[in-house]
């Protein structure tokens, strides 16, 4: 029963993360026209949509169409399903490993369900605190980004348990 519990849980967390970005994506398309943006907090927040067609801050958006599959689509799929098979038979994770490993493949999940159904991504906030500014980026790259912030603070709680135990 445990087991099953856990493996709900990892499902729901995936399911949550993908529903989020999707969500939000759809409003976004809906609501705003290519071009079209909306300044909040002084400026500081803007919804802005953009369709990208690469990775990260547009890398890879001028290559060729079959490069593009293989690296931005097929890669990535595969990685997400080792990563959550990884997650489904490995009962002795870190919790906190765990729920970061979910936030990833959740976000990742949401990019390629974008790529596969709009041959882009759709990008939409952008923070701007002086010099502190961000590219355009969705609720999947928070995700992704929350979830490797989450698997480095394991890593480091881990070592500070491993190098408590030592002494």
């Amino acid at each position: 029963m445990k087991n099953l519990t856990r493996v709900l849980l990892i499902v729901f967390t995936v399911s949550v993360n993908i529903g989020c970005d999707q969500v939000s994506k759809t409003i976004v398309r809906e609501k705003i026209g290519d071009g079209g943006s909306i300044c909040l907090l002084n400026s500081h927040l803007t919804i802005a949509k953009v369709e990208n067609t690469g990775a990260f801050l547009s890398l890879g958006d001028s290559w060729p169409p079959l490069l593009k599959s293989i690296l931005l689509l097929a890669l990535p799929l595969i990685a997400i399903v080792l990563g959550f098979g990884y997650l489904l038979v490995k009962f002795n994770t870190p919790r906190l490993f765990v729920v970061g490993a979910c936030f990833i493949i959740g976000g990742g999940i949401g990019n390629i369900i974008d790529r596969m159904a709009y041959g882009s991504v759709t990008d939409f906030l952008h923070l701007s605190f002086g010099i502190f500014q961000t590219g355009i980026f969705n609720m999947a790259d928070v995700s992704v980004m929350l979830g490797a912030g989450l698997i480095l603070l394991n890593s480091i709680l881990q070592r500070q348990k491993n190098d408590s135990q030592v002494i």
